[in-house]
């Protein structure tokens, strides 16, 4: 069995982000058992300070074991994503060297993967039925408004209630559109295969 800690900063990524690596392990490795514990959640602007990082990466080593991984997942917002991501995984990889450590930020937020591949939820979760994704969808600032455009009037989306749920639904390969969302896709893959960081690939 592989289990993933996972750091996340968002009330719904806490039910979201476990089910989304199980989904990803189903895709990448069908058959493999894998953990994933209810993440810690941490806020950004905490965890950007030093030391508040190293210390929640040491509370999600005892959510592993020897083999194990910590995925750090975090909304860019308007910050260069590649950037931040790289600040912190080497603060993290500092903190624990004996476990693989991936950030990954997503490009704006969390649900802009949703409007990446916005057609496979069409017509779910009170989303209109017409809906399509957008052609640049990380160029957009606001998802969740977004969203809520495409629902009922007096129905908003909600972290807490629709996040998780539409991490069931959403087409993962259509997401993978998404720079950021292929990122996420190949770190979980490396975490899941326990593959060392000199061994991965850009």
């Amino acid at each position: 069995m592989v289990r993933i800690a996972s750091i996340v900063e968002g009330h719904g990524e806490v039910e979201a982000v476990p089910i989304l690596i199980r989904r990803v392990a189903q895709s990448v490795a069908p058959g493999l058992a894998v953990d994933a514990p209810r993440p810690i959640r941490v806020k950004r602007n905490k965890i950007l300070r030093h030391g508040e990082l190293e210390r929640h990466v040491r509370f999600a080593v005892n959510q592993t074991e020897a083999g194990g991984g910590i995925l750090i997942l975090l909304d860019a917002d308007d910050d260069c994503p590649k950037d931040i991501a790289s600040e912190l995984l080497s603060r993290a990889a500092a903190a624990r060297q004996d476990r693989n450590i991936k950030v990954v930020l997503a490009k704006r937020e969390y649900e802009t993967w949703f409007l990446a591949a916005a057609d496979s939820i069409a017509g779910k979760r009170s989303i209109a039925a017409a809906t399509s994704a957008p052609p640049e969808p990380e160029s957009i600032r606001g998802a969740k408004e977004w969203l809520s455009a495409k629902m009922p009037s007096g129905l908003a989306y909600r972290p807490t209630r629709d996040q998780a749920a539409l991490t069931a639904l959403f087409d993962l390969n259509a997401a993978r559109s998404a720079p950021s969302f292929e990122k996420l896709w190949r770190d979980i893959r490396s975490l899941l295969m326990q593959e060392s960081p000199e061994c991965e690939s850009d």
